[in-house]
């Protein structure tokens, strides 16, 4: 890196700066942790994909694309399920806790069960999206040793020290706005990352002449997922449904940015974009990833450059020897951007949890400006966690994106079951959704430690099963506990957003996406 690419990043860590201080006036806990139901659906739109769509996704999906053993195009069939997780939402959870006027998705549970489902569930999001995180902050000094020259803790600093600070000044707002720039930021990233791939291959034909061939399946009909075989269609579409409904549905760091829209209209639009926008935008990572690789595995200088059994270290590595400088910095600036929305993420939502849960467990109302203040030390709080389990996370799985996956996949399909629980049922109690959830964990952490041959995907699945399995058997053999009353008819409160042209649209999109990984390896073989 030379003098244009250092300015390049100061002048966009400076503008993110200025941005935190600009939104830092908050009055209230839903100003800073909803931005008072204030901000357009377009930029919350581009803040829910940046918020998963990160520096995690822009390192290591063409890692895994490109160069991981096994992998290829295969990645594509990850996304098949997101449609249908969407219809799900937006018909069965994302109205309600709207319509509930919750800060926290788990303030909702409270209300439905009691405050120890609420600290139960939120204890669960917080381990698992404080160490996801960590995983993330791991890949981003990847990116900034090999381009900035940075030891681990220097990079690691760099990216805390900034992000918290405009995330704590700005709230809600500084994120979801940061998360827009962000967004339009790593997808040119990606793009240009793909045009200079493509240039220093040979371009297109030369490109197909050297790829391999076997990185070009999309889909893998053969395998169950029960066989020690990885990215079968079945565990991929139907534990992919239950990963994307929890996680964009009962996770706080991307069902926030839902509760923050002005109007049940506006969630729709939000989550519809998603929706249509997320497989373009991961083909663009697939094919930079697929076409790099190539390069990778047919210029050994390249190759040796990058650590055995570490492929997250094409992307640093193409990076510093293939672009120019201004170019350069202005990609590093993309992927500080996405690890900054993903960081930046976490501490908003994980504070919003952790503040909530504080003022239930005391009884204490707080004021305003307390309110804040608590909010603002919490978020501090979680950084400095964050950062610090970035120093002992790695070796979970070949690649980060498949660990930071394969964490959540423990505890997506129980949430998503306690959520379905209270939205869609009247008698359930506490001890029981509880009971079940609990359940459903240690089964999923049985599964990862014991049965190596089930692919992780399906952890989704039986999750989601053996809570929801497990609170209704509960519930059937203890009738002295079937007693308790709804605080709030719920399911009566649950709105419908959804016309048939939407629910058509969706599956429509599913069928289209399958009907691209059908052709697409016919279309470049």
């Amino acid at each position: 890196m030379n003098f244009v690419d250092f300015t390049v990043v100061a002048i966009y860590l400076v503008g993110l700066l200025v941005m935190g201080f600009v939104f830092r006036k908050q009055v209230s806990k839903k100003d800073y942790f909803l931005a008072n139901r204030q901000l357009g659906w377009k930029p919350l739109s581009l803040s829910i994909m940046a918020t998963q769509l990160s520096a995690v996704s822009f390192i290591s999906a063409p890692a895994f694309v490109g160069l991981r053993e096994g992998g290829g195009l295969i990645w594509l069939s990850y996304e098949l399920a997101l449609p249908l997780a969407m219809l799900a939402l937006l018909y069965f959870i994302l109205p309600t806790l709207y319509r509930s006027g919750v800060v926290s998705v788990y303030d909702f549970l409270e209300q439905r069960f009691g405050r120890s489902s609420r600290v139960l569930i939120s204890v669960v999001f917080q381990i698992s999206r404080s160490f996801a995180t960590a995983i993330m902050i791991y890949a981003i000094s990847i990116i900034l040793q090999s381009t900035m020259g940075l030891a681990f803790w220097q990079s690691v600093l760099l990216i805390g020290v900034i992000t918290l600070i405009y995330s704590l000044q700005g709230g809600m707002k500084a994120v979801v706005y940061g998360d827009a720039v962000q967004m339009i930021l790593i997808v040119a990233g990606a793009l240009v990352c793909l045009g200079f791939g493509l240039y220093h291959i040979g371009g297109w034909t030369s490109f197909l002449e050297q790829v391999q061939p076997e990185r070009l399946s999309t889909l893998n009909t053969s395998s169950y997922g029960f066989d020690g075989e990885g990215f079968g269609l079945l565990p991929m579409i139907f534990g992919g449904i239950v990963l994307y409904a929890s996680y964009y549905g009962c996770d706080q760091s991307e069902a926030q940015r839902s509760l923050s829209a002005r109007s049940l209209g506006d969630l729709k639009k939000i989550i519809m974009t998603a929706s249509f926008l997320r497989f373009p935008i991961t083909l663009i990572y697939c094919f930079a990833g697929l076409i790099i690789g190539t390069l990778a595995l047919t210029t050994p200088e390249f190759l040796a450059q990058i650590p055995d059994d570490q492929p997250d270290w094409l992307m640093p590595i193409f990076i510093v020897n293939y672009l120019p400088n201004g170019i350069l910095g202005l990609l590093l600036v993309a992927i500080l951007a996405a690890a900054m929305s993903s960081l930046s993420s976490a501490i908003n939502s994980l504070a919003a949890v952790s503040v909530e849960d504080y003022c239930r467990v005391v009884g204490k109302t707080l004021s305003p400006e307390s309110t804040l203040q608590v909010a603002k030390y919490t978020g501090m709080f979680w950084g400095l966690l964050t950062l610090g389990l970035s120093f002992v996370v790695d070796d979970i799985a070949p690649t980060i994106i498949e660990a930071i996956n394969k964490i959540g996949s423990v505890c997506f399909g129980p949430i998503l079951a306690t959520f379905f629980l209270g939205v869609c049922t009247k008698h359930l109690s506490a001890k029981q959704v509880n009971t079940g959830l609990i359940a459903g964990v240690l089964v999923n952490i049985y599964l990862w430690l014991n049965q190596p041959d089930v692919f992780w995907f399906w952890w989704n699945v039986t999750g989601f099963l053996t809570a929801l399995s497990v609170s209704l058997g509960v519930y059937w053999l203890s009738p002295g506990l079937n007693q308790q009353k709804v605080k709030q008819p719920f399911i009566n409160i649950r709105q419908d957003v959804l016309t048939k042209a939407n629910m058509a649209a969706l599956i429509t999109w599913c069928v289209v996406l399958i009907g691209v990984c059908i052709t697409l390896p016919m279309m470049l073989i």
